[in-house]
């Protein structure tokens, strides 16, 4: 394939972590810039870890920025028992002298409006710095090819019963997103778990001589633990890829199924806010006949060949070190 321009919004996080790694090596990425919002951890953190994790990948020139600190609304709610105490698992990585004070919101605008061709989107985190952007600068919807993010949920969810944690952070900005017409992909709860790395792909990655290979298998031995008593990976896995998966199949979309379904969000009720309501249904009902909205269309992910993500995974980062 072509290579595609990039920008990634994270909240780093383990799996951002492993996201941004997979993204800063494959060829096929130019990965323009890295935006930051609050999510799994505290701005701070991920605005550290973020450009950790890109010196330790090569991609230390990548521009990173500070987003939002907090939801459009809600209170602020970090996953601190998923991600650990400062959203990487505790390790102290070193983080490189100089930073930006460019805002987040400014550098996506900068990014889409220079890029020679419409970039990807991708959007790992908590929708706050897309949504900013979209009502901040409008204009940029039409230079955009696509916005895929990791969240949402076609059938159950993690933060709720009914909500996966992204969505449930901010389902405001979901809102604001799904109902901008720029063409949507959500890659949600369904397909999230199904794409995991077996106890011979973190081997590998311990094997090698990469710093950035030895910081992937530290990464997914913190998750082993946190996915092994959740009987949601496949069987023969040991951790997911979690958001690295987003960015694989971005590189390699037929390894993912999706199917095109009105979504809308919920925003309202204390049980049900977050929730990402898919119509998968054929025929309209009686509420739509009744004047209620489907919610506009979305690229829903519903099935994804976990195999063939997690061996892109390991390739890419062991690069020309074998495996």
């Amino acid at each position: 394939m072509a290579q595609v321009e990039v920008l990634i919004d994270v909240d780093t996080g383990v799996d951002d972590a492993l996201a941004l790694s997979f993204a800063a090596l494959h060829p096929d990425i130019n990965l323009r810039a890295v935006t930051c919002v609050a999510g799994n951890a505290s701005l701070d953190n991920v605005y550290r870890n973020t450009r950790a994790v890109l010196a330790v990948a090569g991609a230390g020139h990548v521009p990173v920025a500070r987003g939002a600190s907090r939801p459009l609304i809600a209170a602020p709610r970090d996953a601190a028992h998923v991600h650990g105490h400062n959203g990487l698992a505790g390790l102290d990585l070193a983080v490189p002298e100089g930073g930006s004070d460019i805002h987040a919101v400014e550098l996506m605008r900068r990014e889409i409006l220079a890029s020679p061709t419409p970039p990807t989107l991708i959007a790992l985190a908590p929708l706050t710095n897309v949504a900013l952007l979209l009502r901040m600068y409008p204009e940029v919807a039409a230079r955009l090819d696509r916005i895929v993010f990791m969240g949402g949920s076609a059938s159950i969810g993690n933060a709720t019963p009914v909500a996966e944690f992204n969505s449930w952070a901010d389902p405001e900005a979901v809102a604001i997103v799904v109902d901008s017409g720029i063409p949507t992909v959500m890659y949600g709860l369904d397909v999230f778990y199904s794409a995991a790395v077996s106890e011979d792909d973190v081997a590998a990655l311990e094997r090698s001589s990469r710093p950035v290979a030895q910081l992937c298998a530290k990464l997914f031995r913190h998750m082993a633990v946190k996915d092994s008593d959740q009987k949601r990976i496949p069987a023969g896995t040991i951790a997911a890829l979690g958001d690295a998966g987003t960015v694989c199949a971005v590189v390699d979309p037929a390894g993912l199924t999706t199917h095109r379904f009105p979504v809308s969000v919920c925003t309202d009720g204390s049980r049900s806010r977050g929730q990402t309501i898919v119509d998968r249904r054929s025929h309209r009902g009686e509420s739509e006949l009744n004047g209620a909205s489907l919610g506009q269309p979305v690229d829903v992910a519903l099935a994804v060949d976990g195999a063939r993500l997690a061996q892109l995974f390991r390739r890419t980062i062991l690069g020309s070190s074998g495996g």
